[in-house]
């Protein structure tokens, strides 16, 4: 046996080459290998790096029920090969692993991002056996033992955190020992293996819309942590159980037992995984959304947008509602050009004259809202000095939209022989030439017509598990459609590299960084309540980075002035989504609308280098006291909410100012109307708001 030894950008990797040939992955980690660590009797289809399962072939061992270890031939997989170099990210390894009697080679990818302790994970499979093979599981990333350090039972140190997701109640991050996931320890040491998963699965063309494709472990006993996000955009699965005394972790994207999915490999044939980023840290839940905030800069296309945070008014919350005309328009421009936004969206209804929903597709003007065109406000916009832009739902065609029966069935989902209905929608397959053809068409026009240059692109539907044209699998189909909708945006930022285009799906519901590592900001939230949004902000920066997290700040037509305050703080450390009829508050509120967008250019620059920290933790919903920060080298920057605490205190720690002497300064509002006072010694920040639904934003400089 040999081993082979990695340590780089701080996280520790060990791997064998046993006497028989095989490749495992003993160790992943922030902490340096312990052999004695490992309790498990035998090697023999353990710790695998890759799992990979071919229909046909028999799974020994002690697999127990549908969970994704003892896969065949993943468990018998044999070394072949491997390179150890580096490109323009970091250090590069690749690991062939095969199986003589089929064939299958799987190159096991891991790219390493200098000064980040976070990689990025994939599979490749080829066929070169003489027999067509049927895959329907390949993992992404694969490691068993990821409760190993430390002494204590693992039920009494281990805790997973799993961000839930949903409509209005996105980034709603949840924390829980083994034992209330039902996996808590049974059985001695050395014989650990049940038939119990914990896993968290997404089936479908909405990422999020039960939960976010990530999450994270921490061992409470070693001060370390293990995190980890699958970048997909449709279906996924992870999961975490028990093998041979030890706990593992599964990452993959779709698979046949949840997603519907399988893969004919003729001979030459190759499948690539979907990518997923591991990470590790000595510290906190801060620490390691830290190390994946900077991940997630780097994957992140390059893009204007990301380093000017502009402001966008958007008509449509607490403001339109989807029933835009010119005459509603056009003051709506003025006022959110006097308060100081940079870009202005048209958001829904601008293409037909009632009830829109079930006959979008054609994305024409609507001459009875905008009785002498759309461009007459397009114009009014750009001669306002801010950028216009429109909202789309792409992806999708209403079933009373008359080209709906003019094209070729095959521009849709299909199951069963018949075209997939959604909420009155038919979902666009982008595999299709045609398709991309199509949407093109829509962009350019757009551009070249009516000098758009911010799109928010929505998606309000869920077409199911896939489609079965040309497609091995219905779940190989919508596979199939995902990377060519990816492939498809890439195209358009290529031709437009200027253009931005909002994520939107339904608000939150695909955010995954398979979209956000090309588009530059995405919607987080539908809700319509300002008091609630304060959990979603808080949350926001634990799923995508401060600068790309779009948050709606919506002042009330009759409201007061804590209202507004409120209401602009939700956005203030990220991005502002402004909307809200500016024109209709009264000076005073509107006043601060302005005195906000103003701070917020000010500190900008900072905000798109920040790293997210949580001085009260990750807030809930029922939570009284809500708090975000963000820090820079030099300056924190820390929100505070109060919502229907009956106390008037709260005392937020503050960890990172490395022992300097602090300044701190309420920031916004300029009247104040709070008392705060920094306590060096202990580090934290006390604040007073009298009044519930308040919040004030605070500046610590470090001295």
């Amino acid at each position: 046996m040999s081993f082979i030894t990695i340590f780089e950008n701080n996280i520790h990797m060990v791997l064998e080459i046993t006497k028989d040939q095989q490749l495992k992955l003993l160790h992943f980690s922030a902490l340096p290998f312990n052999q004695a660590a490992i309790k498990s009797k035998s090697m023999e289809g353990r710790f695998n790096l890759v799992e990979v399962d071919i229909a046909g072939l028999d799974r020994p061992f002690e697999r127990h029920g549908t969970k994704y270890i003892v896969t065949a031939p993943g468990c018998r997989m044999k070394y072949d090969s491997h390179k150890d170099y580096r490109n323009h990210l970091g250090r590069k390894l690749e690991f062939i692993t095969f199986d003589e009697e089929t064939g299958i080679y799987v190159t096991s990818h891991i790219q390493f991002y200098d000064e980040v302790s976070v990689i990025r994970s994939w599979s490749e499979v080829m066929n070169k056996g003489r027999e067509t093979q049927t895959l329907t599981y390949i993992s992404s990333f694969h490691y068993t033992g990821i409760e190993k350090e430390g002494i204590l039972p693992r039920d009494k140190k281990m805790l997973l955190m799993i961000p839930h997701n949903s409509w209005q109640r996105e980034l709603d991050w949840q924390t829980y020992t083994l034992e209330q996931l039902g996996i808590g320890q049974s059985q001695p040491d050395v014989e650990q293996r049940s038939s119990k998963a914990v896993g968290v699965t997404n089936t479908g063309n909405w990422s999020a819309k039960e939960y976010l494709p990530m999450a994270y472990l921490e061992n409470r006993e070693t001060g370390t942590n293990l995190f980890w996000q699958i970048e997909h955009n449709g279906s996924w699965h992870w999961e975490i159980s028990d093998q041979a005394a030890h706990l593992y972790l599964a990452l993959s994207g779709p698979t046949e037992t949840e997603s519907h999915w399988y893969k004919d490999l003729k001979p030459g044939d190759c499948f690539a995984s979907v990518p997923a980023s591991v990470g590790v840290s000595c510290g906190n839940f801060d620490s390691a959304m830290g190390e994946l905030t900077k991940y997630r800069r780097i994957i992140r296309r390059p893009n204007k947008d990301n380093e000017s945070l502009a402001i966008i008014f958007n008509d449509y919350m607490n403001c339109l509602w989807g029933n835009p005309t010119a005459e509603k328009e056009f003051p709506l421009v003025d006022a959110a050009k006097d308060a100081g936004c940079e870009y202005f969206c048209i958001d829904a209804g601008w293409y037909s004259a009632g009830p829109w929903w079930d006959n979008v597709g054609e994305w024409q003007e609507s001459r009875e809202r905008f009785p002498n065109g759309l461009k007459e406000v397009t114009d009014y916009i750009r001669g306002k000095g801010m950028v216009p832009g429109v909202w789309l739902e792409l992806e999708v065609m209403g079933i009373h939209c008359p080209k709906a029966e003019q094209v070729p069935e095959d521009w849709f989902f299909v199951r069963h022989g018949k075209k997939v209905y959604d909420r009155s929608r038919y979902q666009l397959d982008f595999r299709n030439p045609q398709v991309i053809d199509y949407a093109n068409s829509v962009i350019d026009r757009l551009i070249s017509e009516y000098g758009i240059g911010y799109i928010k692109m929505d998606y309000n539907i869920e077409p199911g598990i896939g489609t079965e044209l040309y497609a091995d699998s219905i779940g190989d189909g919508l596979l199939g459609h995902e990377r060519a909708y990816l492939a498809w945006l890439d195209s358009i930022f290529a031709k437009y590299p200027e253009l931005i285009i909002e994520n939107c799906s339904s608000g939150g519901l695909r955010i995954d960084y398979a979209m956000l590592s090309r588009y530059s900001i995405q919607s987080t939230s539908d809700q319509e309540d300002y008091r609630r949004y304060a959990t979603i902000a808080a949350n926001s920066p634990s799923g995508l980075t401060p600068e790309q997290s779009a948050i709606w700040s919506y002042p009330l037509t009759h409201g007061d002035k804590e209202e507004v305050v409120f209401n602009m703080i939700n956005a203030m450390l990220l991005r502002i989504h402004q909307s809200g009829h500016l024109g209709h508050i009264e000076k005073e509120r509107s006043e601060l609308v302005k005195e906000a967008l103003d701070y917020y250019k000010s500190i900008r620059q900072d905000i798109r280098k920040s790293l997210p920290f949580w001085p009260l933790g990750l807030s809930k919903f029922s939570d009284t006291w809500v708090s975000l920060g963000l820090r820079t080298e030099d300056k924190l920057y820390v929100a505070v909410w109060r919502r229907n605490s009956e106390e008037e205190a709260c005392t937020l720690p503050i960890e990172y100012t490395n022992g300097r002497n602090c300044s701190v300064k309420c920031v916004y509002p300029g009247y104040e109307e709070c008392s705060y006072s920094w306590n060096g010694i202990n580090q934290t920040l006390t604040v007073i708001l009298p009044k519930q639904f308040t919040a004030r934003l605070f500046e610590i400089t470090l001295l």
